[in-house]
């Protein structure tokens, strides 16, 4: 079954975000088999059809007639393009394409004028050919795929870049090459993309697929770019545990939360977690329906609004796009939000422990959409009186109950009765 295109799209984002294809299923609700299937079918590259942003790079009917009144008015490019907030540049191409003779722009004085054409000079404008509704359906038929690859039409270009790509030259070298051999002769130019469209996506089939293994990295699959950081950079405002306060690593001082989720088969279902750093005290969250960023922060300030003021200091969570809305919960939580470095689950030692006890009740590969709030509580009250070695064997209820009865009495935090 074919999968939405707007699940295409987030699972892509993922993935370009530095989330492996598997993770990237998982945080989208899609199988393993789905995940690989997709990919491999785009040739580890997102499909084109999927990044075109219709608002922002393709001009749509409003447009085009505002650009036929400019032209009525002898307006010049770069004042039709301003009106429209367009580059001068898209709205010269429109004109281009779809007028059948030149636009003789009527100036302002002292006005540069962007001309189509050599030769052009300002003077009366010209309407002849442009038609607002036909240039629509043209951009409309143009927009429309899939389409044929070009090295499937031209079979002296496909030979020509067959031949290159097995003296082993690159793609890139491939195209910039062919334009200084055919200077004359646009037919045998095609761009390095184009190349690697046809190497790698099934359906293109232009290329014969085991030219794959004389490009340098002899990948039978791409791999997307991002640059260094952009992992930490898809969750706006986050704060690292770089920054988080040295007095939370002591775990003297109550009030410090590790938490995550624990997620079911296929990614489809999952429950939060969230552990107290000195006692191990857990707290699970229900999360019916989905995982997502607005069902975790409404159970999440639901659960720490049962805590008293001095349990509520710090949180640490990974890079989980389920906390997108982490500004919104410490301002509700009154917590102080901090984030792990990616593919560093030690820094929430404490957590992925228990999220291990944890699965003697929720095992692996189950459905825990099924498990009801009472039940939770249920587990949760027996990991917090099960004793722990790291507590000198008391269990994390008689922890807290300790903490809370005779606190230390740091700077700022005062004293229960």
């Amino acid at each position: 079954m074919a999968l939405e295109r707007s699940v295409q799209r987030e699972l892509w984002c993922w993935i370009r975000a530095g989330d492996s294809p598997l993770e990237a299923g998982r945080r989208v609700g899609v199988s393993e088999t789905s995940v690989l299937t997709l990919v491999k079918k785009s040739g580890g590259m997102p499909p084109c059809e999927l990044e075109i942003k219709l608002p922002s790079r393709v001009l749509v009917i409003a447009e085009r007639e505002q650009i036929l009144a400019g032209v009525a008015r002898g307006e010049s490019i770069r004042a039709i393009a301003g009106a429209l907030g367009r580059s001068p540049s898209t709205v010269q191409r429109e004109l281009r394409r779809n007028m059948r003779h030149r636009y003789r722009a009527r100036p302002a004085a002292g006005q540069r004028v962007m001309k189509l054409r050599r030769g052009v000079v300002p003077g009366v404008e010209s309407m002849s050919g442009y038609r607002p509704h036909r240039a629509q359906l043209r951009a409309d038929r143009m927009l429309a795929r899939p389409k044929v690859a070009k090295l499937a039409q031209n079979q002296l270009l496909r030979v020509e870049v067959q031949t290159r790509l097995e003296q082993e030259h690159s793609p890139e070298q491939i195209a910039n090459r062919l334009r200084e051999d055919f200077p004359n002769d646009p037919e045998m130019w095609v761009c390095h993309e184009t190349i690697y469209q046809s190497l790698y996506v099934q359906g293109r089939g232009a290329l014969r697929r085991d030219l794959h293994k004389r490009l340098r990295t002899g990948r039978a699959l791409r791999k997307p770019r991002r640059t260094s950081g952009q992992r930490r950079a898809r969750i706006p405002g986050m704060v690292t545990i770089a920054e988080r306060p040295p007095e939370v690593d002591d775990r003297k001082v109550p009030g410090h939360w590790e938490g995550d989720l624990i997620v079911g088969k296929d990614s489809g279902s999952a429950i939060g977690t969230l552990v107290e750093r000195t006692t191990r005290f857990v707290m699970l969250l229900h999360l019916p329906g989905n995982h997502g960023a607005d069902v975790l922060a409404e159970a999440m300030i639901a659960a720490m609004a049962q805590l008293p003021e001095q349990l509520r200091h710090t949180l640490t969570w990974d890079q989980g796009i389920e906390m997108a809305n982490h500004a919104q919960i410490a301002k509700a939580t009154d917590l102080d939000i901090f984030f792990c470095d990616p593919h560093a689950p030690w820094q929430r030692g404490s957590n992925e422990n228990t999220n291990g006890l944890l699965r003697q009740y929720f095992p692996k590969g189950t459905d825990l959409s099924v498990y009801q709030p009472d039940y939770l509580e249920h587990v949760a009250r027996k990991l917090n009186n099960r004793p722990r070695q790291t507590l000198a064997w008391r269990t994390p209820s008689e922890a807290l109950d300790k903490l809370l009865s005779e606190p230390i009495n740091p700077p700022g935090v005062a004293p229960t009765s």
